[in-house]
């Protein structure tokens, strides 16, 4: 845990800043839980409100002043109003809910390629936001995802890649939305029928949709399908007989 000077809230007598999370593991509908940190420098300050964002980047930039692009996903109030003396430590516990929509980054303990996900502290100090490096965070799939998951490892998928596209909504109390696709490359009996198989998951708290993507050779159409059911059906449904159900089928056949 290392704190990190705010340097533009008043050069090197500034307070300092540092995240510890106590659950550096979680997943799309979650919590996350941990304490903002605060060490207060040569002078006393009055802090207007602390900030929690949880971000992403396409880059594997771990600080603050990386050059490559961060996107963030939400963003949650920790603290409003404080005062911080000189050299006062204080500690800020909290819980922020995450998202549904956020990007997994891991599936069976295995970190995915090019997913890079963290939370950055943002103190605010009159007109003046300092920022804290950011704070790596592992998000497995919620359980329902996993089910979808589990059957293209058992059909014999090799994960491929996972990428982030905006979606067309964005809310304006977390920030943009992000819709994930994780591809896998086609097992060998299905090496001459398809390219590449793509999943997205669309969460909510009420609710699973699955859109499946078949692309094939570059002048034909992908072959599509969407599932959309409850958390609770999509762990009872034999996703392993679906997929490959979908696979066999005709291209334009419509989703249930």
């Amino acid at each position: 845990m290392n704190f990190v000077r705010l340097s533009d809230a008043g050069g090197a007598s500034a307070p300092s800043v540092s995240t510890f999370l106590a659950t550096p593991r979680t997943q799309p509908g979650g919590v996350l839980s941990g304490e903002v940190r605060l060490r207060g420098g040569d002078a006393g300050v009055t802090i207007d409100r602390i900030c929690l964002g949880l971000v992403t980047s396409p880059y594997a930039a771990h600080e603050a002043s990386s050059p490559y692009t961060i996107e963030e996903i939400s963003q949650a109030q920790v603290s409003g109003h404080a005062v911080l003396r000189p050299g006062e430590e204080k500690v800020i516990a909290f819980q922020a809910a995450i998202p549904w929509r956020t990007p997994i980054s891991e599936i069976g303990g295995r970190h995915l390629p090019g997913m890079v996900l963290g939370v950055r502290t943002e103190v605010a100090i009159a007109t003046i936001m300092g920022r804290s490096d950011l704070d790596l965070v592992a998000v497995k799939p919620a359980p329902s995802q996993s089910r979808v998951l589990q059957a293209f490892a058992r059909l014999g998928f090799p994960f491929k890649s996972a990428v982030l596209q905006s979606s067309s909504g964005k809310d304006p109390n977390h920030g943009p939305q992000f819709l994930q696709k994780i591809k896998f490359h086609p097992p060998s009996h299905h090496a001459g029928v398809v390219h590449e198989v793509g999943v997205t998951f669309v969460p909510s708290s009420c609710d699973l949709v699955v859109e499946l993507q078949a692309e094939r050779s570059r002048c034909q159409r992908p072959h599509t399908e969407r599932f959309q059911m409850s958390h609770e059906e999509a762990l009872r449904t034999d996703w392993p007989s679906e997929i490959d159900r979908w696979l066999v089928t005709r291209p334009g056949r419509a989703g249930r």
